[in-house]
C-alpha cells in the first residue's frame, strides 16, 4: 500500500496566520518533506469560494510549483470540476498535458463532479453535472491521444483541433474519479478508472462495501475511457502520527479534524444530515442524498444537541459554536477506526485495517485545521521513518 499526502491548501484562521502567502510556502516546504520521507504523491483539491476551508483554487498553478520543488513526488489532481461551466474538456485537457510535461510525466488525473455551493455559483443542474462528468471522462483521453481530435456531442461539437501538447505519459495520464456514495464507486469501475474515496468519520466497513463494489464493476468494464484501465483504490482520511498519544493531542489534529467534518456542510451549503448518514454507515444507494446547495444556509439556532451517536452529538455541539476541548474530542473520536490520529502503534494498527479492505493508497490529510505547520512535517517525518517501511511490500487483498 503507498502513501500519498491529501491538500486543501488549508488553515483554520488562514490571515491570522500570516494569510495566503505564509500558507503557500508552508506546503511547498510540506511537499519537499513527502518526497524525502517516501510519500508517493500530492493529491490536491479544486474549490472555489471556500475561504480558510480550502485555498485551493487555481491547483494547477499550485501542482506546477510543487513540481518544480520535488523531483519524484506525483501530482495529483483531486479532482478538477468537470462542469463544462467550470472547466471545459479540452481546455482541462490542455492544462493536464502541460503540467505532465512541466514534472516530467508525473500527473495523476482526478475529476469530480462537484456540488452545493459550486453548482450555484457557476449555474449548474446536478443532472448536469453527472452527465459532464461522464463525458469529460471520455474526452480527455481522446483529446490527449488523436490527432487531430474532433467530438461530437450534444453538448460539444469540434472537428480537426491540434491539442497540444501532448502528455508526457503514455498514452496518458492515469485517470482517476473522486468517489463518496457506492453509485459512484461502481460508476468509476464502469469506466475503467482508480477511485480517489473519502472517509470523513464514516466506519471503515462501509468504504469497504464501497471499494468492493466498485472491483466489481471494474470486472464487467468492457469499454475504459481511457485507453488503459486504472484499477486503484484510495481513500483520503485524517492522519497526525506523533510521538505520543500526548503529543497527537496538543498538536490540535483532534479539533481540527472535527472542524473540517462540521465545517464542510457550511461551506459547500449542503445538508448536514448527508454527513451524518455517513458517519452512521447508511450507505444504501437506493436513498441517495442530494449534495445540491441548499436555498439559504442551516443556522444552528433551534438545534438539537443530542444524538444517540456520540460522534455526532460532538459535530452538532460544534456546529452551535461550542468550543470543545481537544482532549474530550479525542476521546470520542479515538474510537472511530477511520480517524489515524495517535503514537505510532495507534495509528499503525488502524492503518492495517485501511490496508485490509484492499486499499491501494492511502491519502494522509495532515495540514488541517488548527494543526500547526512545524507539527505537520513531525508527523510527516514519522510516517516516513517508522510506518511506510512495515507496509511498502504488503500485497492488497482482494
Amino acid at each position: 500500500m503507498k502513501f500519498d499526502i491529501f491538500s486543501e491548501i488549508q488553515k483554520r484562521d488562514c490571515e491570522a496566520h500570516g494569510g495566503f502567502p505564509v500558507l503557500l510556502r508552508e506546503s511547498l516546504e510540506q511537499a519537499r518533506a513527502a518526497e524525502r520521507a517516501g510519500f508517493e504523491c500530492w493529491w490536491e483539491v479544486e474549490h472555489h469560494c471556500t475561504p480558510d476551508f480550502s485555498y485551493s483554487s487555481c491547483p494547477e498553478m499550485i501542482l506546477q510549483a510543487i513540481a518544480g520543488a520535488t523531483e519524484r513526488l506525483r501530482i495529483g489532481h483531486a479532482g478538477i470540476l468537470v462542469p463544462f461551466e467550470i472547466n471545459h474538456p479540452l481546455r482541462a485537457a490542455e492544462r493536464v498535458a502541460m503540467l505532465d510535461q512541466i514534472s516530467g510525466g508525473r500527473v495523476e488525473a482526478g475529476l469530480a463532479k462537484s456540488g452545493g455551493k459550486e453548482w450555484e455559483t457557476f449555474c449548474i443542474s446536478e443532472a448536469q453535472a453527472a452527465s459532464d462528468l461522464v463525458e469529460a471522462t471520455r474526452l480527455l483521453p481522446s483529446a490527449w491521444t488523436t490527432s487531430p481530435f474532433s467530438w461530437d456531442s450534444p453538448r460539444w461539437r469540434v472537428e480537426g483541433r491540434e491539442v497540444l501538447p501532448k502528455p508526457v505519459q503514455q498514452p496518458h495520464p492515469p485517470l482517476w474519479h473522486t468517489c463518496s456514495s457506492p453509485d459512484s464507486f461502481r460508476r468509476a469501475g464502469q469506466l475503467g478508472v482508480g477511485v480517489l474515496g473519502t472517509t470523513l468519520f464514516a466506519p471503515i466497513d462501509s468504504l469497504g462495501e464501497m471499494v468492493a463494489g466498485y472491483r466489481a464493476a471494474l470486472r464487467e468494464c468492457a469499454a475504459p475511457a481511457g485507453r488503459f484501465v486504472n484499477d486503484q483504490a484510495a481513500v483520503f482520511t485524517f492522519v497526525h502520527v506523533a510521538k505520543s498519544t500526548r503529543a497527537a493531542i496538543d498538536s490540535g489534529a483532534p479539533r481540527s479534524a472535527l472542524w473540517y467534518v462540521s465545517s464542510a456542510p457550511r461551506v459547500f451549503n449542503v445538508p448536514r444530515e448527508i454527513f451524518y448518514q455517513a458517519i452512521r454507515g447508511q450507505t444504501d444507494p437506493r436513498s441517495p442524498g442530494s449534495i445540491a446547495a441548499l436555498a439559504k444556509p442551516e443556522q444552528p439556532n433551534g438545534t438539537d444537541l443530542t444524538d444517540p451517536n456520540p460522534v455526532i452529538a460532538l459535530m452538532k455541539r460544534e456546529f452551535a459554536g461550542e468550543e470543545i476541548s481537544n482532549e474530550e474530542v479525542f476521546e470520542t473520536i479515538r474510537h472511530l477506526d477511520s480517524v489515524i490520529i495517535g503514537d505510532v502503534a495507534e495509528c499503525s494498527r488502524k492503518i492495517e485495517r485501511f490496508h485490509d479492505i484492499g486499499l491501494d493508497r492511502l491519502m494522509c490529510l495532515m495540514q488541517m485545521g488548527e494543526v500547526p505547520h512545524e507539527s505537520v512535517l513531525e508527523t510527516i517525518s514519522l510516517i516516513g521513518e517508522q510506518v511506510i517501511p512495515r507496509f511498502r511490500d504488503r500485497t492488497r487483498q482482494s
